[in-house]
């Protein structure tokens, strides 16, 4: 089975002809022929159609919930503190690696609904920290064992998308130093000292994901959906490949046939073929899915 071109321009038609047998296929779980079901990435997507309230506001039950299911899924435990306390220890120190980004910011109900978990692992309250721009000079993080990176999935101006590779730019002193090339080597931040290693969880949060934009500042009302998901994985690169099909889905089912990025999202599959960090093929995650079925795209 061959792959859609995920990482160029997908017209309505590309996406129709060539994701359809794959979306099926991972919709059932099955693994590309020839490889067995425990080489395969593992991706949790859960959905509920109601995570927002009637204010647009997230109701922090349903998130928890939701996250404590995606948790489970990917573990394979059968109560939340189980899950949890197979990805963190009571002696771990966690830096939460969130992202402010004003238009757009990871859901303080997300990032409680984290804490929340990494507590029921038995890890003090005290060595837990949630941060982004400072995550440099915060104690916490220089002192981490253990991280969760998470964020919104967003459309982005140098990158192509801004989903859990490029959410670790702040642990460089110099977050320019991987601009160039459509930020085609963004996976060389997961080797920095204050990264290598200690990541644990992987979470983009798809509620209401942003599918295009222009610009540097491009945040476009029009362009948001409500999607009512989370995405999860150990594997960063196969949460993001994931995460990006689902915006190639919406921009094909939204744009005409030659709407093309404005930039790239090259370095997903350069996290991959390049630089080994993880799996960018859809042929070679196990997608679970969850909950709320409608308008899944993927």
């Amino acid at each position: 089975m061959s792959n859609p071109p995920y990482f160029g321009m997908v017209t309505r038609r590309d996406f129709l002809k060539g994701s359809a047998c794959i979306a099926a296929g991972l919709a059932l779980g099955l693994p590309e022929r020839g490889l067995s079901e425990e080489k395969l990435a593992r991706v949790v997507l859960v959905r509920r159609k109601n995570v927002l309230n009637e204010q647009s506001k997230v109701n922090p039950d349903i998130i928890h919930t939701m996250l404590d299911e995606a948790v489970m899924a990917l573990t394979d435990r059968d109560e939340p503190a189980k899950a949890w306390q197979s990805l963190f220890k009571a002696d771990d120190t966690v830096g939460i690696k969130s992202n402010f980004w004003r238009f757009m910011p990871t859901p303080k109900e997300l990032e409680a609904a984290m804490r929340a978990g990494v507590e029921s692992a038995g890890v003090p309250a005290g060595k837990i920290a949630v941060d982004d721009w400072g995550v440099l000079e915060n104690p916490v993080f220089k002192e981490a064992t253990a991280l969760i990176n998470v964020r919104p999935l967003r459309t982005h101006y140098w990158a192509g998308i801004g989903g859990c590779l490029k959410n670790y730019i702040m642990f460089s002193p110099n977050p320019p130093d991987y601009h160039p090339d459509s930020c085609a080597d963004l996976a060389l931040l997961w080797r920095l000292p204050a990264v290598s290693g200690k990541t644990r969880l992987n979470v983009l949060s798809v509620i209401k994901p942003l599918f295009h934009g222009r610009g540097p500042h491009h945040y476009d009302q029009r362009y948001l959906w409500y999607y009512g998901g989370l995405i999860a994985g150990v594997d960063p690169v196969a949460v993001d490949a994931v995460g990006l099909g689902i915006l190639q889905a919406k921009r094909a089912e939204f744009f005409p046939e030659k709407e093309s990025w404005e930039t790239q999202p090259k370095h997903v599959m350069m996290a991959d073929t390049r630089h080994k960090l993880g799996t960018s093929d859809l042929n070679k995650i196990k997608l679970i899915t969850l909950g709320w079925e409608e308008g899944r795209l993927i």
